[in-house]
């Protein structure tokens, strides 16, 4: 890698960096602004005044905004995002004890979706204008356009109430066999799956078509190359780059649709517990879930980018 290459590399480390840095001030001024006090929630409406304002002097929500704010950064900065308002535990302990779970979760659903929306991509790419890549074409596009909530819905009233085949709750694996993770896995990654199935295998098509376009494999037809050897071994290959970042973007959608995944299904993960945070107003554990989200995302965003300077060569220079 050429001194260029890892400047450029290190430029865009700099910029997440600084954009993290930037989520971290909305994450925190966002959930200060939420309605709702915590010390009320706490003590219950019957309470005093002077209660209420006691309770918020004991948790330091009287203190000024950026020294609250000032405060938590510096917790972030050695790993700890501070305690939970309600029931004073750690907010590591407890994201800790959920996280293994949204990540599994996340795992088996990119496992899933990622062969999936490769084999339609590239199949479709080379089936150009045939019914089939028409008829996937078509499917993509109504795919996307249904949201996470309206399939996670009716993948519970069909398969959970109607039909009774699988349960209408997602648990976490806790020694459950094979057979009882997969049943109780299906819907949630069902519903993850779609959408992220449908925006890859777009985005995987374009890729290898553009590739396809290429004088080198046009030069690889005209020698007799079958459509096969064309795509596994000239092109392919050379869409690497925009396979990963394709893939890379696609999967950033995944952490959207956790959210609304995990609390259809009441899924133990992450993402419930930031909504339950929500509820109860338990604004540390709030602030530290959403920055895991916006950390993630940025992570993605930035390997998609990554992906895209080591595939082309004319972005690597100004």
């Amino acid at each position: 890698m050429n001194a260029g290459m890892s400047r450029l590399l290190l430029t865009r480390l700099a910029t997440a960096a600084g954009t993290l840095l930037f989520v971290a001030a909305a994450v925190f001024v966002t959930t200060t602004m939420l309605p709702g006090d915590v010390a009320q929630e706490i003590l219950g409406q019957s309470a005093t005044p002077e209660a209420v304002a006691a309770l918020r002097h004991g948790l330091g929500l009287d203190r000024p905004p950026v020294e609250r704010f000032l405060s938590w950064l510096g917790g972030l900065l050695v790993g700890d995002p501070g305690l939970s308002l309600v029931n004073g535990v750690p907010v590591a302990t407890l994201i800790g004890g959920r996280l293994s779970n949204s990540l599994l979760l996340a795992a088996v659903t990119a496992a899933v979706s990622v062969p999936l929306a490769l084999l339609l991509g590239v199949s479709s790419a080379m089936l150009r204008g045939s019914i089939y890549d028409r008829v996937v074409g078509t499917a993509t596009i109504f795919v996307v356009s249904v949201p996470e909530f309206l399939v996670a819905s009716l993948a519970v009233l069909v398969f959970a109430v109607k039909l009774r085949w699988l349960p209408a709750l997602a648990q976490a694996p806790q020694g459950h066999g094979l057979l009882d993770l997969m049943r109780s896995f299906a819907m949630p990654i069902v519903t993850l799956t779609f959408v992220i199935v449908a925006q890859m295998a777009r985005m995987t098509r374009a890729a290898v078509i553009d590739t396809l376009a290429a004088p080198y494999v046009e030069m690889a037809r005209l020698k007799g190359a079958g459509p096969i050897r064309i795509v596994l071994t000239h092109a392919l290959p050379n869409a690497i780059g925009p396979i990963a970042n394709a893939v890379a973007l696609s999967l950033s959608f995944l952490l959207g649709g956790v959210i609304i995944v995990e609390t259809i299904f009441n899924y133990p993960g992450i993402a419930k517990l930031m909504v339950d945070g929500v509820a109860t107003r338990d604004l540390p554990v709030v602030q530290a879930c959403a920055l895991i989200f916006c950390a993630g995302y940025l992570l993605l965003v930035m390997l998609a980018d990554i992906a895209a300077i080591l595939s082309n060569p004319r972005l690597r220079h100004r």
